[in-house]
């Protein structure tokens, strides 16, 4: 048998892993850094009440990977979105999901999130409507609209990331709500980062795209991503799917060894020989014939540079690719100070969005989650209580990062009250949690790219998966379809790795529900 090393048991490696040990030829390990199965796509139980580090949609046009979600847990639900309908409780829907029980079963959800900014509440993505005009004002109003007409006659070339968002949605609207949000959470201005993320996220999206959904018979195949209205969601949260992935890797004889951190590579005759990891106090070493690496590029490359092998301008490459890393704080709350002012029916009648973009100048919060909207089984007590995530951009060491969770979370409620949202007397209990490396970013040395991926793809027995794999912004049915390409290579013997790397380069935008 060959023995293959995955590194990272994110959604890429256990892919990766579940996917070669259909077949029985190989002896596969996973090497997991952390003590915690998923990657940024986990979710983290406090006290029973759950966290979703960034939340995460699962809908995909791919419909390998829907299938595949669908035999790992069964799609449950219906196009109500009163969650008394949907089985919250047992005694109202006693075929529904019994909240007592941890059944792996994915619900459909209502997709709902807006901007606050203001305060007070826009769509996202951006809605030509009656709520827009009424918050921006006549004025104003009138500006956008000669703005995008403009940027409609006179096109920029796409050299950065404001040329992006201008040619797509003018200059005014963009400076509204696109500037400073891009800042806060890259740290960077919009026309210092490339073109290539809004081509990797957001791709199609306009005010021309958006007037073309609203005007249309909707065919949600050809909806771009960002306005798509549904998703399924696992009860849990995402972590219970890639957990109930990691059980069916062991079951087909898999190994997953946690809190083991790669930190060296042997390299010998052009192929990676064996991995070095820490595993607390020890030191352990694993060869393999074949590796799948879902780690940091700049890790990878400095791990190889442990052999002294790397050329000096390959190292500076990754060295140099930023990164932005990630705190959120969980709160556990009597109430929110924002009344409900949609028609959508919630439990406690709470506004009911998923998540909303904090785009208010003077606070550093990004964004704010409302666990109770993702899933009802995500708090404890869902009829008294609000669970939030509170989400911040920061760089590793910075001055936020090094706070005390005691100081961070102070910091939090502090920002929430200036906005308005909550009363600090009402916080019944935090929880903090921070990310390493979060966001692969787009702007110092990502433009040499290219150089870096030559080099990777020179090493023969190696195949870079996943989002921080590829340093590409990819999202969870993009890193699996990552994770399969590769091991198609693997399997039929194939060289070539540009197929891996062409995954979610396509200007059509992969990511929406399958139709039901």
């Amino acid at each position: 048998m060959q023995k293959v090393i995955v590194i990272g048991a994110g959604p890429a490696g256990l892919t990766a892993a579940n996917e070669l040990l259909k077949t029985a030829k190989y002896d596969v390990t996973v090497l997991e850094e952390t003590n915690s199965i998923g990657g940024i796509a986990k979710t983290v139980n406090y006290k029973g009440n759950r966290m979703d580090i960034g939340g995460h949609r699962f809908f995909s046009k791919e419909e390998t990977i829907t299938d595949y979600w669908q035999k790992l847990m069964p799609m449950q639900g219906s196009p109500s979105y009163d969650d008394k309908k949907l089985g919250i409780y047992k005694k109202l829907e006693p075929n529904g999901p019994d909240p007592e029980k941890e059944e792996k079963v994915m619900l459909l959800r209502r997709r709902t999130s807006r901007i606050f900014y203001l305060k007070k509440f826009f769509d996202y993505p951006i809605k030509i409507s009656k709520e827009l005009l009424k918050n921006l004002g006549f004025i104003t109003t009138i500006k956008v609209g000669f703005s995008y007409l403009k940027s409609s006659i006179f096109k920029r070339k796409e050299r950065t990331l404001e040329d992006f968002y201008i040619n797509r949605f003018g200059k005014v609207l963009y400076e509204l709500f696109f500037m400073n949000y891009t800042e806060k959470v890259w740290g960077r201005s919009p026309n210092e980062i490339s073109a290539d993320w809004g081509r990797q996220r957001v791709k199609g999206i306009s005010i021309y795209e958006i007037l073309k959904n609203i005007l249309s018979t909707k065919n949600e195949k050809n909806v771009e991503t960002s306005l798509i209205e549904e998703f399924w969601y696992p009860k849990l949260g995402p972590g219970q799917l890639w957990e109930t992935l990691a059980e069916k890797v062991v079951e087909q004889g898999g190994k997953i060894l946690k809190n083991h951190k790669v930190e060296k590579i042997q390299i010998e005759d052009g192929k990676i020989k064996s991995v070095e990891c820490k595993n607390g106090e020890q030191k352990e070493k694993f060869e393999g014939d074949i590796f799948i690496s879902s780690m940091p590029i700049k890790d990878l490359v400095e791990g190889i540079e442990e052999s002294k092998l790397v050329p000096p301008d390959i190292l500076d490459i990754a060295k140099g690719l930023p990164y932005r890393d990630f705190i959120t704080v969980g709160l556990l709350v009597k109430k929110l100070k924002l009344e409900n002012k949609t028609n959508i029916k919630t439990i406690g009648n709470i506004i009911p969005d998923c998540w909303i973009y904090m785009q208010e100048p003077d606070v550093k919060i990004g964004r704010m989650q409302i666990f109770n909207n993702w899933s009802p089984y995500l708090v404890k007590n869902v009829e008294e209580n609000i669970w939030i995530g509170l989400e911040y951009f920061v760089q590793e060491n910075d001055e936020f990062w090094n706070m005390t969770e005691e100081e961070f979370v102070n910091f939090a409620i502090s920002e929430l009250e200036k906005i308005n949202i909550i009363d600090k007397e009402d916080v019944i209990d935090s929880h903090q949690e921070k990310i390493r490396k979060a966001y692969p970013a787009y702007f110092d040395t990502y433009d040499e790219i290219d150089k870096l991926i030559k080099y990777l793809n020179g090493f023969e027995n190696l195949y870079c998966i996943g989002r921080n794999g590829q340093h590409r912004y990819n999202n969870m049915d993009h890193s699996m379809l990552t994770a399969i390409e590769a091991v198609k290579n693997i399997k039929a013997n194939i060289k070539d790795k540009s197929n891996i790397w062409k995954v979610n380069i396509e200007k059509e935008y992969n990511e929406i529900r399958k139709e039901t």
